[in-house]
């Protein structure tokens, strides 16, 4: 069973900075690609951040410029480093992984999530 343990959210002013990281029970090069959802209260899960395998990056329009994600192959490890914080921000950012994978049939995708982490951007 895959494991994503998240860790480095907290409280922070606006304006600040926070790390955020996820590491894998497995080789983090056999997921398709890896990423950092977010969830306001009262709000869809969104995602705020992506990368693939190669390292292509996908960004919401709204984390565009001051958000951004890396990969740590050797620590199967996936960190968001997020600058410039808005009240906005407020949310659990939960980390995902996810993968196709053929069962004999098809070739379904398979996510995973971490148990969520707050941050909470506050004066």
């Amino acid at each position: 069973q895959v494991q994503l343990v998240e860790s480095g959210g907290g409280l922070v002013q606006p304006g600040g900075s926070l790390l955020l990281s996820c590491t894998a029970s497995e080789n983090i090069n056999s997921f398709d690609a890896m990423g950092w959802y977010r969830q306001a209260p009262g709000k869809e899960r969104e995602l705020a951040a992506a990368i693939t395998t190669r390292g292509s990056t996908n960004y919401a329009d709204s984390v565009k410029g001051r958000f951004t994600i890396s990969r740590d192959n050797a620590k199967n490890t996936v960190r968001l480093q997020m600058n410039s914080l808005k009240p906005e921000d407020t949310a659990i950012y939960y980390c995902n992984a996810y993968k196709y994978q053929w069962n004999g049939l098809s070739r379904p995708r398979y996510d995973y999530w971490g148990q969520g982490t707050q941050v909470t951007v506050s004066s």
